[in-house]
């Protein structure tokens, strides 16, 4: 099955598993644009809306959903990341830079693995693909070790299943080039400022073309 279809320009989405720094970076990259003045949004899946509340609780085990709810409460969460007023695509055509910290490839790999890949698959068919991915490439040990110091571990955030995601994960990847989404893998081993540049490297030319 192809994965072309409609690409959001200005959309950029970071994915690694858990323990790969997306979050860190996310962050370091709005640092960058504030201080660039370039009009953005950034936003992380699950959001902070009532459905991404839902899996948030659903991830940590206090709400005890089955594999297929938790990946159609993702893919619903996501629809209305999207399209929900001042949602990513309004954001988009504005305009303005979006990124976002996971996006549909989390869920081919994570949900892909707990409740099979045709679910997934079906659910998130229907969604535009970013302009630019952002692969925070870590081998799961390294991720283990970062983790370890979290006050809490939500139900997927173990060595054995992060393994897991990994393989999924480059699969995912694999199966969108050439879908009109630019692929970019980032060494997430190495050290934070290292990666802050590549990631920077990656996304200037859309910031540039955003800004000008």
């Amino acid at each position: 099955m192809s994965n072309s279809r409609d690409v959001i320009r200005g959309f950029i989405v970071f994915e690694g598993i858990d323990g790969s720094g997306t979050t860190t970076q996310l962050e370091r990259l709005v640092t960058r644009l504030d201080a660039r003045g370039v009009p953005h949004s950034a936003s992380c899946e699950p959001t902070d809306g009532p459905i991404g509340q839902l899996i948030r609780q659903a991830l940590s085990g206090v709400f005890p959903a089955s594999p297929q709810t938790v990946a159609r409460l993702f893919a619903a969460d996501r629809g209305e990341h999207l399209y929900s007023p001042g949602g990513l695509v309004e954001q988009a055509t504005a305009g303005r830079l979006v990124v976002t910290d996971r996006y549909l490839f989390s869920s081919l790999a994570y949900q892909g693995l707990t409740c099979g890949p045709e679910l997934p698959a079906s659910l998130n068919a229907p969604f535009p693909l970013p302009e630019m991915v952002l692969y925070f490439h870590l081998p799961p040990a390294t991720a283990a070790r970062r983790m370890a110091e979290r006050k809490s571990l939500d139900i997927y955030e173990n060595t054995d299943f992060q393994e897991r995601v990994a393989t999924a994960y480059e699969a995912v990847m694999t199966s969108f080039e050439g879908s009109g989404s630019s692929i970019i893998r980032i060494d997430a081993a190495a050290n934070a400022l290292d990666v802050e540049k590549a990631v920077w490297a990656a996304v200037a030319p859309i910031v540039t073309r955003i800004a000008g």
